[in-house]
């Protein structure tokens, strides 16, 4: 490979093997005791002794807990090793490109440990800190993230999707059922016994109607099911789904449910073990997608060198000023705005979808009607002066679509197409291992 890159690891090899420590003063002849030793050259980098002997017993700490088999110590050795070797070379290749984490980021992940663990933040910090491994922790997070960021850039470009592959997806069983929504679902029962007279179910009938009536009315439908269960008129079962699909779902509701939109509550659903309830508290997916847009146009002016806070301010004032006086609002938005992605269009910002807005920005625009002129206001970007000029309600549900079935396409292909990149990565470096 590089000859310089080999040079400079041999230069290490050298080093590595000359660690020793020096021991027993006054003694004669000192005794040396290795430190630890490089066992493989990669590229410019080196797999060092320590760190295979610390994976092992890691691998092995693992299995132990899991109950799991192992292969032989050398099979298990030198699978190790080659683990290692690939991280070195990702690593590598990471740093070429410029691929870091902060001290921030990695606390994040910290902190979401943390909560799995079901600790603080600072909880967490001082387990690993009496266990001795913070540091190791905080470089094992490091070197994770890296690697994933790197496979994500370097495999996703050499994944391509074409439209009929798209199209195809979608026609298919698999593309439907992924692409079909999913359901959170409410649900109580009024238990009936098949020796309760007609009477009885009548009473459980009305009762149930009730409920329904409450919830419809604005109740909590959790709420209604505990107050109903601890009233103890009559007894009250509850079934947990979770998150499903509608054909995941018993049949006496599917069809109902598919029909439901989000808050709608059903019932009395009569079946031969009672009277149900039920209500559709959220839902997920699905190829459906009408989407709020709001089209609409702005200034904005940045402080900056030469203008400060104060002056900014008054020249946005200045500006919406002369808008109201007859001046035409593309013109100075041409002339003058600092937003370098809409002053070519006089300031139009075209169709934007809702959510896609900063929310500071976003709970200006929601307030203004058609047609007026904000006064003037502040963002993390500037200040501003803006104008809806028009809003409707767009299908975007074959946009959607396409985007979903690209990225469940693009999913299925990544791990094969990982492998075919860590061999090739692996062929190209150069490893000489150290006996």
């Amino acid at each position: 490979m590089r000859q310089g890159a080999l040079t400079f690891a041999r230069g290490l090899l050298v080093i590595g093997l000359g660690l020793a420590l020096t021991i027993g003063a006054g003694s004669v002849s000192a005794q040396r005791v290795l430190l630890d030793r490089i066992v493989a050259l990669v590229d410019e980098g080196v797999v060092l002794q320590s760190e295979l002997n610390r994976r092992i017993v890691e691998i092995r700490e693992n299995a132990a807990r899991a109950n799991s088999a192992l292969p032989e110590p050398e099979q298990l050795s030198n699978e190790v090793l080659d683990s290692l070797i690939l991280e070195n070379i990702q690593m590598q290749l990471a740093e070429r490109v410029s691929i870091r984490f902060n001290d921030d980021e990695i606390n994040r992940i910290l902190g979401t440990m943390a909560e799995n663990n079901n600790m603080s933040f600072d909880e967490y910090l001082d387990v690993l800190n009496e266990a001795g491994v913070y540091l190791l922790t905080r470089e094992q997070v490091r070197k994770q993230m890296t690697m994933q960021e790197l496979q994500r850039g370097m495999v996703n470009r050499r994944i391509q999707i074409t439209e009929q592959e798209i199209d195809n997806f979608l026609n298919s069983e698999m593309g439907r059922e992924i692409m079909a929504p999913d359901y959170l679902v409410e649900h109580m029962l009024i238990p009936v016994g098949g020796e309760e007279t007609v009477a009885a179910k009548q009473e459980k009938l009305r009762y149930t109607a009730d409920l329904l009536a409450r919830i419809n009315e604005g109740e909590n439908f959790a709420a209604v099911r505990a107050a109903a269960s601890q009233a103890r008129l009559f007894e009250v079962n509850a079934t947990e789904f979770g998150w499903l699909k509608a054909e995941a779902l018993p049949n006496l509701f599917r069809e109902i449910v598919e029909g439901m939109e989000i808050g709608d509550a059903e019932g009395p659903i009569e079946a031969g073990n009672g009277f149900h309830l039920i209500q559709l508290t959220n839902k997920a997916g699905g190829a459906e997608q009408m989407v709020k847009q709001t089209n609409f146009r702005h200034i904005m002016l940045t402080p900056n060198e030469i203008r400060d806070e104060q002056q900014t301010e008054d020249a946005i004032r200045e500006f919406r000023q002369q808008i109201v006086d007859g001046e035409e609002f593309a013109t100075l938005a041409r002339q003058n705005s600092d937003d370098d992605t809409s002053v070519v269009a006089g300031g139009d910002m075209d169709w934007i979808n809702e959510g896609q807005l900063p929310l500071d920005m976003e709970a200006v625009i929601d307030s203004l009607e058609i047609g007026n002129l904000s006064e003037p206001f502040r963002t993390a970007n500037g200040w501003h002066i803006a104008e809806v000029i028009e809003r409707r309600v767009a299908d975007l549900s074959t946009i959607y679509s396409r985007n979903q079935a690209e990225r469940s396409l693009r999913n299925r292909k990544f791990d094969l197409e990982l492998q075919n990149w860590l061999i090739e990565i692996r062929e190209e470096a150069f490893v000489e291992f150290i006996d």
